[in-house]
């Protein structure tokens, strides 16, 4: 991002504490506008808090920036007006139906012109043909797309949205990613949370957090890059010993099994071959060098190993 983009989210040392727990500590984070920036971090690392945040839900204990130019303290009821905010859960009425529910967001915000625009979002969500049917008949799929459309009717400028395809179908989660790109080429600017791999690399850029405080970003490709991660791949006869023997070795940052293949990774060349080097003997094992998958960074950034002392 160079400094002259255009910032939808300009923020500098956010801190929120419940009781004795930090549960944000110092983030610094900048969106620029039009970009779909992925949110990955552990459970309880801070995104939910960070987001409630920005769209002036919670207010910051510390810290000071901008959401879409105005001020995170100050101008919260505002910000609110000019925010989609999708929460983990589903929080529709499930014995209303789709277009009813609509309704109530429409008369939430005062919109002008309610059947018109309730029309043209259940359109764009593909939610036309359920329009009469119950929330609480949908599949996770179909609530996904109605919680989306609700977020959006009232053409907001910013889109927080927290792990917004948790338990949804593969088929459903690239329809409702589909939908987020068709939103962010019309401008809209989207912030999300996710723990699906394939998902951060649909983003523009990804920002990691770990115990409140960014740890990495970038784009998937730069934090692969930067990452100094080495990957080895196996595949072969004992894998599921291989990998529960190399998970306890000192230079093996994490080895796990992926189908019909082991990972192991480290971060130091020579320690990793050492600890490798009696499973690279065997025959029935072959061993290639791989370039690190986000998913490689991504359990190498959780790894308790990773943040010890």
């Amino acid at each position: 991002m160079t400094a002259a983009a255009p910032l939808a989210i300009d923020v500098h040392g956010l801190c929120k504490s419940f009781g004795a727990r930090q549960v944000v500590q110092g983030l610094d984070l900048r969106v620029a506008r039009g970009q779909i920036c992925g949110f990955l971090g552990a459970n309880g690392s801070g995104k939910t808090t960070t987001l409630r945040m920005l769209c002036g839900l919670l207010t910051p204990d510390a810290g000071e920036g901008t959401c879409l130019g105005l001020d995170v303290r100050r101008d919260a009821p505002r910000i609110r007006r000019r925010v989609g905010y999708m929460t983990q859960r589903f929080s529709f009425y499930e014995d209303l139906t789709v277009q009813e529910n609509l309704d109530f967001v429409a008369r939430l915000y005062e919109l002008p012109d309610r059947p018109q625009r309730i029309d043209a979002v259940l359109a764009r969500a593909g939610l036309t043909d359920r329009r009469t049917q119950l929330a609480g008949e949908l599949s996770g799929g179909w609530k996904q797309r109605l919680a989306l459309a609700a977020c959006v009717l009232h053409e907001p400028e910013l889109l927080l949205l927290d792990e917004p395809t948790a338990g949804v179908d593969p088929k459903a989660r690239r329809e409702f990613w589909d939908l987020i790109h068709l939103l962010a080429n019309e401008g809209i600017t989207v912030l999300v949370s996710t723990h699906y791999m394939d998902e951060a690399e649909r983003c523009h850029r990804i920002v990691y957090l770990s115990g409140g405080k960014l740890v990495v970003e970038g784009s998937a490709a730069e934090v692969v890059a930067r990452s100094g991660l080495i990957t080895f791949v196996g595949s072969g006869e004992g894998l599921s010993e291989a990998a529960t023997a190399l998970d306890r070795t000192p230079g093996v940052e994490s080895a796990a099994v992926f189908g019909q293949t082991l990972r192991v990774s480290g971060t130091h060349r020579a320690a990793l071959e050492q600890a490798l080097g009696p499973w690279r003997d065997r025959r029935d094992l072959t061993w290639v060098e791989e370039p690190p998958s986000l998913e490689d960074v991504f359990i190498h950034l959780l790894s308790e190993k990773r943040f010890a002392g």
